[in-house]
């Protein structure tokens, strides 16, 4: 009988065991992360503002967590290849991806991709903010020097006026046609394959507007070549102060922020994804990491994880149906 209790205490000993080693583990990984390099994937191509942003970032964080992080550029179907690769990586912290706009509203436009956003990536946090600019070419458009004056333009000849953008589906194509849900006036899309052959058709007078990010606009607005008319997001951009937003211009609340932050895949330990979300803070509380981002038209702006997770859900639903009212489909 008493080998019978000796056993029995054995076996309960041992499950006691088994099933602390999981918390045992993941303390020790937290506790001693990172102890190599990191990876961060970036879904778009090298040189694009999603890309800029990641590399001054990543460089500043690396100082902190004493270990480099290693950019990874995996372009492709508005960044959803890139980020199908994060979402099948180890919930360790050593992989990361740089989630944008696009790619968070890419299920709206393709086909179902290999993962779920909200369901297979834990955030860390916010990382940038990439205003975006309504321009118009000022040859084309004399007599338009603001968002009135360009919607009174539109009203005058309905249908008949048009805009570009970097493609069916891009932000620009979406904050415009908000835009004219609000304003209720019709102007016609012409969409390109990118965003420089459509400010080079914007620029040669072809298309009148076009809602930029500001990093493809801002050289051509200094130069005289293009005129800025209102700027999407809530707040006022430092790098062109004096243009007023579209909410201040007869359009209150409205907000149309291109953004970017840093996602891991789920499951990654609590502690682990504290210590990144940590470094990425004060990586953008660095006044130089926000100087060299505003030179590459970016906007230094660092949101908790729970922050970007709310922030995530309601930018998705709100152009979700942006999209769906308007039929608005993938090239």
């Amino acid at each position: 009988m008493q080998h019978r209790r000796q056993q029995r205490r054995l076996a309960l000993s041992a499950l006691a065991l088994a099933a602390a080693l999981p918390f045992v583990s993941a303390s020790a990984l937290a506790q001693n992360f990172p102890d190599k390099p990191i990876r961060l994937v970036v879904p778009f191509p090298a040189g694009g503002p999603t890309d800029t942003a990641a590399r001054i970032i990543g460089q500043k964080m690396s100082e902190t967590l004493k270990q480099p992080i290693v950019i990874d550029n995996r372009p492709g179907a508005s960044g959803t290849i890139g980020t199908e690769t994060v979402a099948k990586s180890a919930p360790d912290g050593y992989t990361l991806v740089m989630l944008a706009t696009p790619t968070l509203l890419a299920p709206h436009l393709l086909p179902r991709k290999g993962y779920d956003i909200f369901k297979d990536f834990t955030p860390v946090g916010n990382a940038y903010e990439l205003p975006i600019v309504m321009v118009v070419n000022p040859t084309a458009l004399p007599d338009v020097t603001d968002l009135q004056s360009y919607i009174a333009r539109a009203k005058a000849a309905p249908g008949k006026m048009n805009y570009t953008s970097a493609g069916n589906g891009s932000f620009g194509h979406l904050s415009t046609e908000l835009l004219k849900n609000l304003g209720h006036f019709d102007v016609q899309h012409v969409p390109y394959k990118g965003s420089a052959p459509a400010i080079s058709d914007l620029l040669a007078g072809q298309v009148p507007m076009m809602f930029s990010d500001m990093i493809a606009a801002l050289p051509h607005i200094k130069a005289g070549k293009l005129r800025p008319i209102a700027v999407g997001s809530a707040k006022r951009v430092s790098f062109a102060p004096d243009v007023k937003t579209v909410a201040e211009q007869g359009f209150p609340g409205f907000d149309a922020s291109s953004w970017g932050g840093l996602l891991v895949p789920a499951g990654t330990p609590k502690d682990v994804v504290a210590k990144l979300s940590d470094a990425l803070k004060g990586a953008l509380a660095d006044s130089t990491v926000q100087q060299k981002m505003l030179g590459a038209g970016t906007v230094a702006s660092y949101q908790t994880s729970e922050q970007l997770t709310s922030r995530m859900q309601n930018d998705y639903a709100k152009w979700g149906k942006v999209i769906k009212d308007n039929g608005i489909k993938s090239d």
